[in-house]
Parts: structure tokens; sequence; C-alpha cells
């Protein structure tokens, strides 16, 4: 039995699989800023699956940033009360097994490599598209983690070809201005309709307005479109994936799987692009489906 968890900023999710099979399932609020709270609240949730199962699993563990290979601490976690904790030794003191640890965005792309929609292909690149934005690759149905494990996080570049009402760009919680997520996270495009329409939308009043024939909702998401097929032409000239798969709430937009293939044409150094824009298949279940996949099959 695999035991894959989604640890997440407003919720944890635990999952136990017997193969592809889905066992049950368990889904609590994230205990708010506090860290020791959170390990018990996973590993409460394990106990229980392993309780009502009768069996004891292996346990993947996805989480909103990446452990540093030098110190074994958490970085670049949006879940700020993570970082600089040593989470996987205190989930392995807690849990008295190995447990193992990857991104969040590393596990989406697994998952979808699996079987989802990015099944068969050698190379796939996962996107997350939502509170924040975060990549993760999977090539031959393994996680790429990199030396510095922070294979894929494309979030945290530039936003590539910026033009003169781009620059500097917004403020990144990095540190940095004008990274791609600050660009493309849902926030990202609440923040550029504000500033160009001069009114307060949630991308889903935007993007409902916009079928409904609002110009400046429409405006928004072409804008949007664009960026994104600009941030994606450098994915598909370094990593030349096989299979680009979307997941995060603002991948449920349609209209991009569309209109980004055509846009991104410009900016990729090949004359023909066989690179494929694909729509999650597993949703909201990518995050916890891809920590079990960990262990393999």
């Amino acid at each position: 039995m695999r035991i894959g968890v989604d640890l997440g900023g407003s919720k944890i999710e635990v999952a136990a699989f017997d193969g592809l099979s889905e066992l049950v399932r368990r889904r609590i609020a994230t205990p708010q800023g506090d860290y020791m709270s959170t390990v018990m609240a996973v590993a409460g949730l394990i106990e229980i699956i392993e309780n009502e199962l009768g069996q004891r699993g292996t346990v993947g563990i996805g989480i909103p940033g990446t452990e540093s290979a030098q110190s074994g601490l958490i970085k670049n976690a949006n879940s700020t009360c993570l970082i600089g904790k040593p989470l996987k030794r205190d989930l392995q003191t807690v849990l008295q097994r190995e447990v193992r640890l990857a991104n969040d965005a590393n596990c989406f792309a697994l998952s979808e490599a699996i079987d989802g929609a990015g099944q068969g292909a050698e190379t796939v690149f996962g996107v997350i598209l939502g509170t924040g934005v975060g990549g993760g690759i999977v090539v031959h149905e393994q996680v790429l983690t990199g030396a510095n494990g922070i294979a894929g996080e494309w979030g945290h570049n530039a936003l590539p070809t910026p033009t003169a009402a781009e620059r500097p760009g917004p403020a990144c919680y990095c540190g940095r201005s004008g990274c791609v997520e600050t660009w493309l996270s849902g926030p990202g495009m609440q923040r550029d309709h504000a500033a160009i329409a001069g009114e307060t939308a949630d991308p889903a009043s935007i993007v409902a307005r916009a079928v409904a024939g609002d110009v400046a909702c429409t405006a928004t998401l072409e804008r949007y479109e664009e960026r994104l097929a600009r941030a994606l032409a450098v994915v598909v000239n370094i990593l030349d994936p096989q299979v680009i798969v979307l997941g995060g709430g603002l991948s449920n937009i349609n209209r991009l799987y569309d209109n980004v293939p055509h846009l991104w044409q410009p900016y990729v150094f090949s004359d023909h692009i066989a690179t494929r824009l694909l729509k999650h298949h597993h949703g909201d279940s990518s995050g916890v489906r891809g920590a079990a996949w960990l262990w393999g099959g």
C-alpha cells in the first residue's frame, strides 16, 4: 500500500492506493502558521487511514516548497511556517519510517505523466497556475529534481521579453520583481486587471465576463495568454517536452489550450512545434496521487 500526502497551505489531503486504485481519502484544514501542529496533523491522518485499512504503507509527501540537499531544511515554501524546518526528519521520527518528499508541482507532473494527460510521453512538464506558479519535470516516469532540488522552478524566473510597460514588473515574495509568478498566478491576473481596467475582479469573474462579451475582461485574458505563451516558449526551447500539462485553478480556462500554442510559435526556436499543451486529467487529485507514486510502481 502506498500513501500520498498533499500538504497545502489551506488543506492537507491524504489518500491510500493499491496499485493505481484508490482505497481511501481524507482531507482536513491545514493548521495556519503552526509547524508542529502541521506535522502532527499529517501523522494523525496517516494513522487514521492505516487503522481503517488495517495495514501500513509507504509515505510520499508533496509540499509547497523543496528540501535543501545541503541542510535538509525546507526552502522556497509559500507556506512560510515550513521554511527552515527539518520536515522530513520530524515526520520520519513521528511515523517511524522513511518518508519521501517532493515539491507539489513535481507530484502533479508525476501523476499526470504516469496515467494522466501526459501518459506515454517521454518528457512531461507539469505546470501549476494557481495562487502561485510552479513547475515539475518528469522524464521516463521519473521526477527530475536537479542538482539544487529546483528543477522546473520556472515561476521565479523573469517574464521573458518584457515590454516597456512590463518593466520592472510587480514585486515578488522571493525578493525580485517581474517573476513569471507575479504575472501568471491568480493574484497576478487580478492585479493586472485592476491596473488596466481600474476595477477589482477575481479570475473566475474575469473569465465569466469575458465569455459574456466584456471587452476589458477579454483584454485581460488576451494579455494573460500572451504572457503564458512567452513563458512556456522558454520551457519548450530548453526542455523540449512532448507534453505540457496545466494544473491549478487557472488551468480550467479552456481557451488557453487553443490560443497559447498559436501565440508561442514566434518565441520557439523551431520550424515546427510538436509539443502539446493539455489540461490535467486528475485535477486536484494529482498532488496526492503523485506523492504516492514517489515510491514507484
